[in-house]
């Protein structure tokens, strides 16, 4: 039996260690359709087509886009619970694309994943400690009476009272359910935490409650966030570099700073224009950027930019070929290629609207 390493809950900021723990590297998820019909060729979903990124150690990389961009595929295909049809995907020294049966079980000790839906992904038969314990009890970390000992500590560290333990989970708030979904993440002590949009079904006065736990989590255990979301006011205030996905490709990538103060791409564009003020609210909504149409289909995607066919500053070249992801600043990616360098600096072809 193994013996478990309890990590203290400190209260000074752990340095990040140097380095990437999450390399991603043109990463593929396609889903085979059934035939229509007799004569019919057979349709593959392009959910994730062509993704690549890095996180470094005890940072936090947010990946957003509309529903349908393929990001919460990506983050399943990073924890190995969808199937990866091409593509690298390696954890520190660990290929995980490559491991299978026993070996990837064991390596899921080395990261977790916060679902979105703080209800549906809890056991409403089982109460909420039994529910942390269960990781420890799967992998087998540690002897009972350290198990005990380490669910207690766990609850603690997410804001929980030790007697909530015998609780079930209807008899929590939807925030306190969340804590559960939280504490049992880290019960293995996990180098990577995928949070699938962890806040989207909470209220809005909860939402930071959450919010400013992660964060707290992540400076006390040097954690490593893979953060899903659609919601980009959200993610200012949590990530440290952000990626912006569309219809299963990566349109632009960059530090939170640089890409908040200045996005790039038309459609990022669109989504920063879309973010609710507290200010002036009624003018920002009418001077939003309103994109026409649907996404294309990711069964037949476009042969050249898929932003093209919604885009307002779309040129004929844009239709006919695939622009690449390039480095138009330091650490900067976009894939536009009405994106331009003016003065030394990027410039972007679609202006943000007046605050």
């Amino acid at each position: 039996m193994t013996t478990m390493a309890k990590p203290a809950l400190h209260t000074e900021p752990i340095a990040a260690a140097s380095g990437k723990l999450l390399s991603v590297s043109d990463l593929h998820v396609h889903f085979p359709r059934n035939k229509s019909g007799w004569f019919q060729a057979p349709e593959v979903v392009r959910a994730v087509d062509g993704v690549t990124f890095d996180i470094a150690r005890g940072t936090t990389l947010a990946v957003v886009g509309e529903s349908g961009s393929g990001k919460t595929t990506t983050a399943l295909a990073v924890m190995r619970l969808s199937p990866i049809t091409a593509g690298h995907i390696q954890l520190g020294d660990t290929n995980l694309g490559a491991l299978e049966g026993e070996a990837l079980r064991k390596a899921r000790a080395r990261l977790q994943i916060i679902f979105q839906d703080p209800f549906s992904s809890l056991n409403p038969r089982e109460r909420a400690g039994a529910t942390v314990r269960a990781p420890l009890d799967l992998m087998q970390v540690g002897t009972p009476a350290q198990r005990i000992e380490r669910v207690a500590e766990l609850f603690n560290a997410v804001g929980l009272r030790p007697e909530q333990q015998h609780l079930f989970p209807h008899q929590f708030s939807g925030g306190q359910r969340q804590r559960i979904n939280i504490a049992r993440a880290l019960a293995t002590n996990p180098e990577l935490v995928v949070c699938d949009e962890p806040v989207s079904a909470l209220d809005i006065a909860i939402r930071a409650q959450i919010l400013n736990l992660l964060a707290r989590l992540q400076r006390e255990l040097g954690l490593t966030y893979l953060f899903i979301s659609h919601d980009m006011a959200v993610v200012e205030h949590i990530c440290d570099d952000i990626a912006v996905m569309y219809l299963g490709q990566i349109v632009e990538r960059a530090p939170r700073k640089a890409f908040f103060a200045s996005p790039l791409h038309p459609y990022s564009v669109a989504l920063m224009s879309a973010v609710p003020t507290v200010h002036g609210g009624r003018k920002h909504a009418a001077q939003r950027i309103k994109l026409s149409g649907d996404p294309p289909s990711p069964i037949n995607p476009p042969a050249g930019c898929r932003f093209a066919g919604r885009c307002p500053v779309a040129e004929p070249a844009c239709v006919s070929e695939l622009p690449p992801l390039r480095e138009i600043a330091s650490d900067h990616w976009v894939r536009c290629r009405r994106v331009d360098l003016v003065d030394g600096r990027p410039h972007a072809p679609l202006a943000m609207p007046a605050a």
